[in-house]
C-alpha cells in the first residue's frame, strides 16, 4: 500500500509515501543526498563507476558536488512559483521517446556546475506540469539497468505506474478523484 503526499500547494507535485516509511520519498531522497556518512559509503562502493564515467577519483569532491547539487535541485523544485511549470525540469525517462504517453515515466536531473549531474529524481507525469515523485538515485552509469540501486528505481517507477492504472488513474483529474475518495 502506498500513499501520495502533496508537496506543493498548487498540487503540481506529489511524492509517494511507501508502506513502512515514516516520510515521503522526496524527503527520504534528499536526506540521503545530504547524509555525509551515507555518501562516503556510496562513493566508496561505487568508486569505479565514479572514475569510469565521470573521471573523478576524489570522494571528497564527489560528496561536495552531491551536497551542492542536492541543495540547488531541492530549491529549484520547491521554490517554483505557481505559474512556473515543472515540465521545464522533467524529461522523458527514455531519451528516444518522441510522443506523449499516459502516466509517462520521467526524470529530473540536477544542475551541477563542474560536470553533468548524477542526481536523478524519477516521477510519473499525470498531466502537463503535474508529477508524482516515485524515487531518486545517484546515477553513475549510462543506463539504469547497469546497477542494482538504479534498477530498483526503475522498478518503483513501473510499480507506481501499474498501481495508478489499476486504480483507474490516467491523468490529474482521475488522480484527484482517487485522492478525494480516500
Amino acid at each position: 500500500m502506498v500513499e501520495f503526499e502533496r508537496l506543493t500547494d498548487s498540487g503540481t507535485l506529489w511524492a509517494v509515501k511507501y508502506d513502512g516509511d515514516n516520510a515521503n520519498i522526496f524527503d527520504i531522497i534528499f536526506d540521503q543526498w545530504t547524509d555525509i556518512q551515507a555518501l562516503i559509503a556510496f562513493f566508496k562502493a561505487n568508486a569505479d563507476d565514479l572514475n569510469g564515467y565521470f573521471h573523478i577519483t576524489d570522494i571528497d569532491t564527489a560528496i561536495f558536488d552531491t551536497l551542492e547539487d542536492a541543495h540547488s535541485l531541492r530549491c529549484l523544485i520547491l521554490d517554483l512559483k505557481p505559474e512556473d511549470s515543472l515540465d521545464s525540469l522533467f524529461r522523458p525517462l527514455e531519451n528516444t521517446r518522441s510522443s506523449e504517453m499516459i502516466l509517462s515515466r520521467e526524470k529530473a536531473k540536477g544542475r551541477c556546475r563542474r560536470h553533468s549531474s548524477w542526481l536523478r529524481l524519477y516521477a510519473i507525469r499525470l498531466d502537463s506540469g503535474r508529477y508524482i515523485i516515485t524515487g531518486g538515485a545517484i546515477k553513475l552509469t549510462a543506463t539504469m539497468q547497469d546497477r542494482e540501486h538504479t534498477l530498483n528505481e526503475l522498478r518503483r517507477l513501473n510499480y507506481i505506474r501499474d498501481y495508478l492504472t489499476q486504480l483507474g488513474v490516467f491523468d490529474y483529474d482521475s488522480f484527484e478523484e482517487f485522492n478525494n475518495e480516500d
